[in-house]
């Protein structure tokens, strides 16, 4: 098996996505790896938001938007970090990344372009007519990622790192 060099982390800034983030940041802290950690915005969180783009919800159309929104979504990814992970970004070569687009296919690009050994992401772990109806990021990222995938489940990912911080 080759070293892991770069983990891309995506998050969406959720409770969820937390414990995705700090495993990627555990897991590179232990085999001397970088981190990107990568937010993408699709076009129904910016609805959600309020960000209204000319009533054309296209990726093409984000891509028009002005600068300062996407820099408001710049400054919530930096935020999050700070706020959840700032016991262990100064031991690490930790990147943000934030991209407007549609998630499952901004991942795989991604970790695509920045020639990433691996993925690590949350994953909501629903089944059954949830998983059915909302779709899955994380399913549709390990379909299409050109490298391996690490799914985190929020209970067992935040188990594995109390375990390892108590052997420590």
């Amino acid at each position: 098996m080759d070293k892991i060099h770069k983990i891309l982390a995506p998050t969406d800034l959720s409770e969820i996505s937390k414990v995705g983030v700090r495993y990627a940041l555990e897991l590179a802290r232990s085999v001397g790896a970088e981190v990107t950690v990568y937010q993408v915005v699709s076009p129904e969180e910016m609805v959600q938001q309020g960000d209204s783009f000319r009533g054309e919800e296209t990726v093409e159309a984000m891509h028009r938007l002005p600068t300062p929104i996407l820099q408001r979504y710049e400054a919530a990814l930096a935020r999050f970090l700070n706020d959840n992970f700032s016991d262990l970004t100064p031991w690490l070569k930790v990147r943000e990344k934030t991209e407007l687009g549609r998630p499952d296919q901004a991942i795989a690009q991604r970790a695509k372009m920045e020639g990433s050994d691996l993925i690590v992401i949350a994953t909501h772990g629903r089944s059954g007519l949830a998983h059915l109806i909302l779709g899955s990021v994380t399913e549709k990222v390990v379909r299409s990622a050109p490298c391996p995938v690490l799914t985190v489940r929020p209970r067992a990912g935040a188990e594995a790192l109390e375990k390892r911080a108590s052997s420590a």
